[in-house]
């Protein structure tokens, strides 16, 4: 069992940024791929970024690939996304994930944390 703690949203300007972090429990923590989406009122969850369990590969949902970075530290049990040239568009309620692969599809994660809203003014 895995429990997530998100953290981390609030306002940004267009053009500013933020970092979400996300606190996981457990021992395991480097056995999981960790994975955050999003959801925008009226629209389905979608990917934004990935990561393998040791760090070394990562995943990311084009709209979003050269703005955010997704990084995790082990020791900490916690994994990051730093978001970089934030655009309104970017608005939405952002969650992390955990589970046993490296992917798009949010019904591949297994532990889902709690949700941190992220809001874009233009």
């Amino acid at each position: 069992q895995v429990h997530l703690v998100a953290s981390g949203g609030g306002l940004a300007q267009a053009g500013g940024s933020l970092r979400l972090s996300c606190a996981a429990s457990g021992r395991t923590f480097r056995a999981y791929a960790m994975g955050w989406f999003r959801q925008a009122p009226a629209k389905e969850r979608e990917f934004v970024a990935a990561i393998t369990g040791d760090g070394g590969r990562r995943l990311y949902a084009d709209s979003v690939k050269g703005r955010f970075t997704i990084s995790r530290d082990n020791a900490e049990s916690t994994v990051y996304l730093q978001m970089n040239s934030l655009k309104p568009e970017d608005t939405a309620v952002y969650f992390c994930a955990a589970g046993g692969s490296t992917t798009r599809y949010p019904g591949e994660y297994n532990y889902w944390g709690q949700g941190t809203q992220v809001t874009v003014s233009s």
